[in-house]
């Protein structure tokens, strides 16, 4: 045997043309085979599956994945309990049982392909009903829930998706990028032609055009998908004194339940819904009804009629819900009207919160924000202003995480903001490795990479405050900590310094939007800490130095939460 396997080596050895002939010969032979086992034969359809190729049998049923919160915790309908997600997060199917393959695997070959290609679409199309093309105007919205921007990906099954997943009836998308969500259409319908933009997503679809929305109704399986979702418990408020003004839509209602309540001002199209024992006021936060006065929770402790383990409030005390309809108030946003000569910063260390600084500015103000920098991803998602030279002139102020003396003395005023460095530091590290909203992975935490972020940019934290300090004209220091402890009162400092009017109500609106797009999700947190003693020794230098040169400046110093560490 091992002489015969000599002569086979010696001979492929003189004749190599003949080994690679037959490894050829080998692969033909194997590719026939495969395809014929992949055409032979009909598809196989199981019993459970309707059959695709003939249009008959029942369609697949879908249902929404719906969870309300009540109170403070979330309460799972007995539908959603069991659904599973399927087709993208608002569908289940009905049946329970999970279709047989047939001896031929999943239909085999090409008819795989045909026919889940068909079934797809099919259930594309049973997801959502185009109704037409309508008029939308930045100051009334046709669609007044929740919205978002995307200048590069936006796509219909996006918004749609979207849209359902919050429960809502209509999904709309405008200017090629925008998607607005809603209970109600509150505009005309126009003819189809003026929704004219390809989707930037998708070339093949339509979003809407310009101040036009091309809207869909979202098919959803029950009336009880179409409840709010998921509103926000604002808490426990004394009675206003003009209860009619403040809060003008009443319902009066015996079995008073949280869902009868915010579905009833949602259907008004309001985003509070107030719960007084047996009635329901539906409102605006304003200066007459501004939520910053919170009562002790016993007090609207009475429970509800319809559901017992819900409180309802009482006649003199509210308890206070924020529903799905978005506040428009402060929603409209454009370029300032003639272009400013002067320029204000909107400086910070990078990590200490200036992308949630400038969405609250533009939603205040109304006016958008520019950037010593271009960032396409934040271009997309709907800072407009990022794409502007930031000496253009038409943007609010502008972004900069710049602190050399040249730099500074560009401008002729600055927002500082300044957050916790521990914070600052871990932000900014979750943004380099993992995005703006995503984070950094735990081989980045645990390798080189974090000791050597940290060696760089904690001395860089301190520098860029004493810079701005010394070098900067009329600078306005905020505390990131302070700002989101009080909002209200340092955001109305902030625009002060813009040199625009401040409008409380518009203020008391950007209370109820205040997270936007940029927020990171506080669900995937370390579960150490990644300081090490010598890294909290070094960086408690850099906080008493900042702490002390804000002092001698008049100016508070830095907050006591910077230093348990």
């Amino acid at each position: 045997m091992a002489k015969l396997l000599v002569k086979f080596q010696r001979y492929f050895r003189r004749k190599p043309v003949r080994v690679f002939t037959l490894i050829a010969l080998y692969l033909t032979a194997g590719s026939l085979v495969f395809l014929h086992s992949g055409f032979a034969g009909e598809p196989t359809i199981s019993e459970n599956e309707p059959n695709p190729m003939d249009g008959t049998g029942e369609g697949t049923a879908f249902q929404y994945l719906g969870v309300v919160q009540l109170g403070r915790g979330f309460k799972e309908t007995p539908e959603a309990r069991h659904a599973v997600r399927r087709y993208g997060p608002w569908f289940k199917s009905v049946s329970k049982d999970t279709p047989e393959r047939s001896k031929m695997g999943d239909y085999g070959g090409a008819w795989s392909r045909a026919l889940k290609g068909r079934k797809v679409r099919e259930k594309e199309e049973d997801r959502a009903k185009y109704i037409g093309c309508y008029v939308d105007n930045t100051r009334r919205r046709a669609l007044r829930g929740v919205s978002f921007f995307d200048y590069k990906k936006m796509t219909v099954f996006r918004c749609q998706d979207n849209c359902a997943e919050r429960g809502y009836l209509y999904a709309g998308l405008e200017f090629g990028a925008e998607c607005y969500c809603g209970h109600k259409i509150q505009a005309l319908n126009v003819s189809k032609s003026e929704c004219n933009m390809e989707c930037k997503g998708e070339k093949s679809n339509i979003c809407g055009g310009v101040n036009r929305l091309s809207i869909y109704r979202l098919e959803l399986a029950q009336e009880s998908a179409r409840r709010y979702g998921s509103a926000i418990f604002r808490g426990c408020f004394h009675r206003p004194d003009n209860v009619s003004l403040a809060l003008p839509v009443t319902g009066v209602m015996l079995n008073m339940s949280v869902d009868k309540c915010v579905d009833f001002c949602t259907g008004k199209e309001y985003p509070l819904a107030a719960l007084g024992g047996a009635a329901c006021r539906c409102g605006f936060p304003t200066t007459l009804f501004t939520l910053h006065e919170r009562e002790e929770e016993p007090l609207c402790a009475q429970k509800c009629g319809g559901e017992e383990f819900e409180s309802c409030g009482s006649a003199e005390y509210f308890i206070v819900y924020q529903t799905q309809v978005q506040d428009n108030r402060c929603m409209d946003r454009r370029f300032l009207p003639a272009r400013s000569k002067q320029f204000i910063a909107l400086a910070s260390f990078p990590g200490a919160g200036n992308t949630w600084a400038r969405h609250l500015i533009e939603l205040a103000t109304g006016f958008y924000t520019g950037s010593y920098y271009f960032d396409g991803s934040l271009y997309n998602k709907g800072f407009k202003g990022e794409r502007d030279h930031w000496r253009s002139g038409r943007t609010i102020c502008i972004k900069t995480h710049e602190s050399g003396q040249k730099e500074i003395e560009a401008f002729d005023s600055a927002i500082l903001l300044i957050r916790n460095p521990y914070k600052a530091l871990m932000a900014e590290f979750n943004r380099k490795y993992g995005g703006h909203i995503g984070f950094a992975s735990h081989a980045h935490w645990k390798g080189k990479e974090w000791p050597e972020f940290v060696k760089n940019y904690a001395p860089w934290w301190a520098t860029h405050t004493l810079d701005w300090l010394k070098y900067g004209k009329n600078v306005l220091v905020v505390h990131f900590e302070d700002l989101k402890r009080d909002l209200f009162v340092q955001l109305k400092r902030m625009v002060s310094l813009l040199g625009t009017r401040v409008f409380e109500d518009r203020l008391l609106c950007v209370e109820g939007q205040k997270d936007g797009n940029f927020k990171r999700s506080g669900l995937r947190k370390l579960e150490y800490d990644p300081y090490t003693p010598e890294m909290r020794k070094t960086i408690s230098t850099y906080i008493k130095t900042v702490d002390m040169a804000l002092k001698l400046r008049n100016l508070t110093g830095v907050p006591d939460d910077y230093y348990p560490r």
